[in-house]
């Protein structure tokens, strides 16, 4: 398995032994659940705002007739 070195402070170190301990794990996996968990919120977010994006473009023109004040002006030349 791939392994990957991370440098932290003193400072940092010791609050990662501490919540370790206090959950009774090793800070190797400690780590490894946090770098996961970010992992999935990440996607989960990048996926939801594609969700977002196609149910905006899908809805377009009843954003723009619920908020007409929002849109951007069109330039001569440019479709609407």
């Amino acid at each position: 398995m791939p392994a990957l070195n991370v440098e932290f402070s003193e400072r940092e170190l010791e609050d990662l032994r501490e919540i370790a301990k206090e959950r009774g794990t090793s800070m190797k996996a400690l780590v490894r659940e946090a770098a996961a968990a970010d992992i999935a919120r990440h996607r989960a977010l990048q996926e939801g705002a594609e969700a977002f994006r196609r149910f905006f473009a899908a809805h377009a023109d009843e954003f723009a007739a619920a908020f007409p004040d929002d849109e951007q002006p069109t330039t001569k030349g440019e479709a609407a």
